[in-house]
């Protein structure tokens, strides 16, 4: 039985460090991940960062020849058993709940036909505000699974929920939506 592989799509907060020790326990048990890293994820960590730790090619853009034509973003979304968005940025949150697909990232997203989960990460006040209320209990709806966030100190310097689930917290959650 091969091992079981994830698409981890990265996206653009702070948070973004915590999904290379991500890949990291991912691989400690046993399942692989190949990665979308979003423009704004490519602010926090590099393309390099993430393909060396995956040992697998990282994918950016949406319209990239070699890439459409090597594997085309329906197919990245189904060759995985799971996709996992960590960080889950307000902004991915919010293409998720309204089925916007202006990137590879919410692509992929709106082209699976397997379980997503996501990870939240983003400022207490954002984490807070209506619309992501709102977008987080439509993505609830529509079944998407979440994991976190935890409360702590963050990097803005304010305090509340908003800090992404750590790596272990998602690697549990990942092999708990695995297992069925």
């Amino acid at each position: 039985m091969s091992e079981p592989r994830i698409l981890l799509i990265v996206g653009g907060g702070i948070a973004a460090y915590k999904s290379l020790e991500l890949i990291r326990e991912l691989k400690k048990r046993g399942i692989a991940a190949r990665c979308i890293l979003t423009r704004a994820g490519a602010q926090f960590v590099t393309p390099l960062s993430l393909s060396a730790l995956s040992a697998d090619k990282v994918y950016g853009e949406l319209f990239d020849l070699t890439d459409e034509a090597e594997m085309g973003h329906i197919e990245l979304s189904r060759s995985a058993d799971l996709l996992v968005v960590a960080p889950a940025t307000a902004d991915l949150m919010a293409k998720a709940a309204t089925g916007l697909a202006n990137d590879l990232a919410s692509t992929a997203l709106l082209a699976t036909d397997k379980p997503v989960l996501m990870a939240p990460a983003m400022n207490v006040r954002m984490w807070e505000h209506p619309a992501t209320r709102r977008n987080l209990a439509t993505l609830k709806d529509d079944g998407v699974h979440i994991v976190g966030p935890d409360e702590g100190d963050m990097a803005c310097g304010e305090f509340g929920p908003g800090r992404m689930a750590g790596p272990a917290a998602i690697a549990d959650a990942i092999e708990g939506l695995l297992r069925g």
